[in-house]
This record gives structure tokens, sequence and C-alpha cells, in this order.
């Protein structure tokens, strides 16, 4: 069953060592990402399951140990997912779960094993929703760490350009990670998600199948745009 969740915005940029310079622009994003986990902690999970977006369709599987590095983005910097044991994997995170290996790494996760999970934007909502009930259905106790930015078409400068219906669509997902709302998450328009760039939508409707149950409750810890990313925090417990 699923006992708690993180929602956490997977920009590399949330990486101090990759944003240099601009690192403090998102250091109230850091500091809620930080507050979110520790939801997770005090949960007491037997298993933490990661969840991102991947280029594939996916499911993608990876198991504990799997490395990832930033050096893509010009930063000597490598991290691994949970315990920093190898995997016995040549596999390699994608950034979405590498930033969350960060994060765990940032706030000595120690508290579960952990594994990751990635699943891509054409990865179908019923689809997704199985998933998610596979996956508390395989623990007595699970927390994910879901990965996910909303709309990237906030701004004119934004990587999708300025789109009107970006706003509003950010602001239901923000409602909905907040209030842990799993019917709302379950039906977004994922043709509307598509065209505003959202690659969050998987992850979290992924959640939302976990959650089917569970009767938690949500908290939003952070909602912005910077750099005209729609960018939500969210605890579920």
């Amino acid at each position: 069953m699923l006992v708690a969740a993180a929602v956490c915005p997977c920009p590399p940029l949330l990486v101090p060592e990759v944003a240099a310079g601009a690192a403090p622009e998102l250091d109230a994003a850091r500091a809620a990402c930080t507050d979110a986990l520790g939801v997770l902690a005090a949960a007491r999970p037997g298993r933490l399951v990661v969840v991102g977006p991947v280029a594939s369709a996916g499911p993608e599987t990876y198991p504990e140990g799997t490395a990832g590095s930033f050096r893509g983005f010009g930063v000597d910097l490598d991290v691994r997912l949970g315990a920093a044991e190898g995997a016995g994997t040549e596999q390699r995170l994608p950034y979405a779960l590498a930033v969350a290996a960060w994060l765990l790494e940032r706030t000595a996760w120690s508290d579960a094993p952990v594994e990751g999970l990635g699943v891509g934007e054409s990865y179908p909502p019923e689809l997704c929703a199985r998933t998610g009930r596979d996956i508390a259905a395989r623990h007595e106790r699970v927390a994910l760490l879901v990965m996910g930015d909303a709309s990237a078409c906030r701004t004119l400068k934004a990587p999708g350009y300025l789109d009107e219906r970006a706003a509003p669509f950010d602001e239901e997902i923000a409602r909905a990670l907040g209030t842990a709302d799993t019917a709302a998450l379950t039906t977004l328009d994922t043709g509307l998600a598509h065209q505003l760039k959202v690659s969050g939508r998987a992850p979290w409707q992924v959640l939302a199948g976990a959650a089917e149950g569970a009767d938690l409750g949500g908290s939003l810890l952070y909602e912005d745009a910077p750099y005209g990313v729609g960018y939500v925090v969210a605890a579920w417990s």
C-alpha cells in the first residue's frame, strides 16, 4: 500500500553545480523538495520507488545503485540511485531520475531501499494507473518520489514559447497535486499536456493509480514558473 508520496520538479537546474550562478533562483524549490522528502522518511516506508519521465514510452526499470551523471551539462558530477553499491548494470539514469538521485543523496536518504521507474510521454493513462496499482500492491509499505514538470509554455522565453492555456493548466495541476485529487490527475488532458510540453503527466498518473484506496491527504509546498516552466512540489501522507 502507498503510505506517502513526494512530488518534485525534475530540471537539472535544481542541481546547484548545473545552475551555477543562477542557483539561488531555485533555493525555495530545493528547500520544498527537502521538506517533501522528509514526509517520505516520516512515513517509514519499506520501499521507495522513484518515478520520472523518460524519452521512450517505457516503462523502464532502474535497480538500486544505478548510476547517472550531469556531465552532459558540462558538470563533473555523478550520482547513484539509493545505495552507493554498483547495480551490476550498464544502464544510466535519465536526467529526471538523476535529479531524484541527487535529491536523495542531498538528504542522505537511508530510510528504505530504492528503485527507479521511467514512464514516457506516450504511456497511456490507463497503463499509468495500472502500473501505479501494481507498485502499491508489491510492497506492504511503499512510498513514491514522483518527478516531473508542468507546462514549459508560461512565458515568451519558455522552452515552448508562451501559450495562454499553460497557466490555467498548471493551476489545476497544482490544485490536484496539493489536494491529492487522484480523479483529476487520472483524467488529465493528454493531448493538451503534450502541446504544453508537460513532462510530469505520466508520472503523476502512476501516482494516482498507486494512491487508489490509500486515503492520503495532500499539501502543496511550492508552485512557481521560473524560466517559464511550471514547477510544483507537493507531499502526500
